[in-house]
């Protein structure tokens, strides 16, 4: 290997960057579904060679199927090998969630980068389809017992075969979906994507020389590596635990344990999941490439700095018991999958506050709500609408939580309602923040929102798939806890809310009535005493905390102009202080 300039690793750097982003935006700019078009639920990545290590990231996709997609291009690697290895022109497709997958939604295409006959290295682009099938329409399944009641799955097979397109694939493929059409824009957007990719991954290395990129990724992944052993050596060594819990499996309502005991070691660290609980019933569960992913993002949250490849984990040791919701094997569902990694990255983030409170941030607000609308319009049409919805992010020793926020696992937005409601029959009657829902603190967690839904049509069936309604955003440092989600859906006698509380099937509505998500916000960072009392009233003049929050949590009480009266309020926080 030979030594790179710093200018010379930084421009490559940068141009390796550039490739990943433009088959992100190549898809985004064409795909069918408003998901991955507008929403950006699809990613893009550059992967090594021999073990299928993330090497570049796209910086517009999902941090999680980056992490997620070294394991799918490690199964293709592995079963190319088994069938006498890979060719040049051939595209894999495939979207088993146990082999490098996530959930059935999410098809991956792995297509290698030839140079003198040999794999310089491969590009993969993930996205979320419309429909795949399944009991559910948009086949987020709450009620799920098994994969196959959740969507088609495909394991890894050629979808380019030395070059020539599998038009049988693809019939497949469409003939197992609602939206045929919906899945031919999507996957033709993933093929456009690659090409591009290699079209400029050829490129650069016909300017630089396969040697010095090579190098300059091998480069990039010591350094990050480096650096993370750095950031873990800074901690203090010892072990601390962390636990939170899923509201239920939507099965069984009875909640579930996700545990982490994380160690630190000199510069090594370990996050041991044994304590969490077995393999469920219903689609909570995740594989372990998942797990392993989810923990990728949340540590990337905490430890900003540090290069975005495969680096990251070479110091963490993993331990996730075999039998464990965060390690399962087919068929046991996995649809929810995003449920269950946002709670292991609050797990990451509250163990995380108790050794580093510096980094560290409070949990936000935890679920995605997977909300699927579907029926048929008057001239027999079907359509299904399918979206997911935002909240609070967790507020940090640098200032407040972002209000109504999309997940941390990801950088995708959420889908605007002017093009929901142009794309089905829909109208919002809500979009607003949720008042009190963002946790107190020296730093207040960020606001939920308020989400109500009329139909348009003349019926339509309802399913939803979320959490925190039982169990809310924990705050970090002192921080307070958000609020809960909470859902209702309107009926002739009024408003519902489902027996397991963030979860249901077989909701059916008629023109006129009404879905109403409220979400959580995200949890508070710091003694919510220390907090500076104009900041307060700042809030309530906004809104965003009620003048009696503002008083029981925050011991500040404002006077008939809405200015901190600073004599009751000192006395009001003496007197807490004080018990």
């Amino acid at each position: 290997m030979m030594a790179l300039d710093t200018i010379t690793l930084a421009i490559l750097k940068g141009r390796l960057e550039q490739i990943a982003d433009e088959m992100d935006a190549t898809l985004f700019r064409s795909a069918f579904n408003p998901i991955i078009a507008e929403a950006h639920d699809a990613s893009h990545g550059i992967y090594d060679a021999l073990t299928g290590d993330t090497l570049v990231q796209g910086k517009s996709g999902l941090p999680i199927f980056v992490g997620v997609m070294a394991f799918a291009v490690k199964a293709v690697i592995d079963k190319a090998a088994r069938q006498g290895g890979i060719n040049e022109g051939d595209v894999w497709i495939f979207n088993d969630p146990y082999d490098g997958g996530t959930h059935l939604s999410d098809f991956r295409l792995v297509k290698p980068v030839f140079r003198d006959g040999k794999v310089f290295c491969f590009l993969a682009s993930v996205g979320h389809w419309h429909d795949v099938g399944g009991n559910v329409p948009g086949n987020y399944n709450p009620a799920a017992t098994e994969c196959f009641q959740e969507g088609m799955l495909i394991p890894p097979v050629k979808l380019y075969d030395r070059g020539v397109y599998r038009s049988d694939i693809v019939d497949i493929l469409s003939a197992n979906s609602r939206l045929p059409l919906s899945l031919y824009g999507d996957l033709n957007g993933q093929i456009n994507a690659l090409d591009l990719g290699e079209k400029r991954m050829v490129e650069l290395l016909t300017e630089y020389g396969d040697g010095t990129v090579a190098d300059c990724l091998s480069e990039l992944k010591s350094r990050a590596a480096q650096m993370m052993r750095a950031q873990i050596e800074s901690l203090p060594s010892g072990t601390v635990s962390a636990e939170d819990f899923l509201d239920n499996d939507g099965i069984s309502d009875e909640p579930l344990k996700i545990a982490l005991d994380l160690t630190i070691d000199g510069d090594r660290m370990i996050m041991d999941f044994s304590r969490s609980s077995p393999a469920c019933a219903g689609p909570v569960n995740i594989s372990r490439s998942t797990t392993v992913a989810a923990c990728y993002v949340a540590l990337k949250h905490i430890f900003g700095d540090v290069p975005a490849n495969a680096g990251v984990l070479e110091p963490v040791e993993f331990r996730i018991d075999e039998d464990s919701l965060l390690s399962v094997r087919a068929p046991k569902p996995v649809g929810g999958y995003t449920e269950t990694i946002l709670r292991l990255i609050d797990v990451v983030f509250q163990a995380v506050a108790q050794i580093a409170p510096e980094p560290a941030m409070a949990c936000a607000y935890g679920t995605i709500n997977a909300l699927s609308l579907a029926g048929h319009r008057a001239n027999g049409q079907r359509w299904v609408m399918f979206s997911f919805f935002g909240g609070g992010h967790g507020a940090h020793g640098a200032g407040d939580g972002l209000n109504h926020g999309n997940a941390p696992i990801s950088t995708a937005t959420i889908p605007p309602l002017e093009i929901l409601e142009t794309a089905y029959p829909v109208r919002f009657t809500q979009w607003a923040l949720r008042p009190d829902s963002g946790g107190a603190g020296t730093y207040r967690g960020g606001l939920g929102a308020v989400y109500e839904i009329e139909l348009l049509e003349k019926n339509a069936d309802v399913f939803l798939f979320g959490e925190r309604g039982k169990f809310a955003p924990q705050g970090v440092v002192g921080g307070g806890p958000a609020v809960h989600n909470r859902f209702t859906y309107e009926q002739e006698d009024g408003f519902h809310t489902p027996p397991l509380v963030s979860k249901m099937v077989g909701i059916h509505i008629e023109r006129g009535q009404k879905l109403r998500l409220e979400t959580p916000g995200g949890g508070g960072y710091g003694n919510p005493f220390a907090r500076d009392a104009d900041a307060v009233a700042r809030d309530v003049k906004l809104g965003f905390v009620s003048a009696d929050k503002a008083r029981a949590e925050y011991g500040v009480e404002l006077d008939a102009q809405g200015r901190p009266d600073n004599d009751k309020t000192n006395a009001l926080r003496h007197g807490v202080a004080a018990r």
